[in-house]
């Protein structure tokens, strides 16, 4: 593998990492409907604000979500929309994944 393609896929790796963790995940979850606060979101997800405030840390650091001062307040929203057709395509082979079970179970159950 060339340089070029194993900085490209090092790349995607790390935007992958950025959002493997379920409360990330959420938070881009929330930020796709609207831009929310760091209280905001320690409200909804039940944790501490430092906590909050990592995980908001690790997806912008990947620019995923960007941030603006206003006041005492800091928002955050999606850097990229798009990062949410990821999603789509993440429900999608969950949902390949139970069929393929389902009929699994389906051959067993006609032995």
């Amino acid at each position: 593998m060339d340089k070029k393609k194993q900085n490209l896929y090092e790349a995607r790796a790390n935007i992958i990492k950025a959002l493997a963790h379920p409360t990330r995940l959420f938070i881009v979850d929330e930020l796709s409907h609207d831009e929310r606060c760091v209280n905001e979101l320690t409200d909804m997800i039940g944790s501490d604000t430092s906590t909050v405030s990592k995980h908001l840390s690790v997806l912008k650091n990947a620019g995923i979500v960007i941030d603006e001062k206003r006041g005492a307040n800091i928002y955050y929203k999606l850097g990229v929309p798009c990062i949410l057709n990821f999603f789509g395509c993440v429900e999608a082979v969950i949902e390949s994944r139970a069929r393929g079970q389902l009929a699994s179970i389906e051959k067993v159950k006609k032995k």
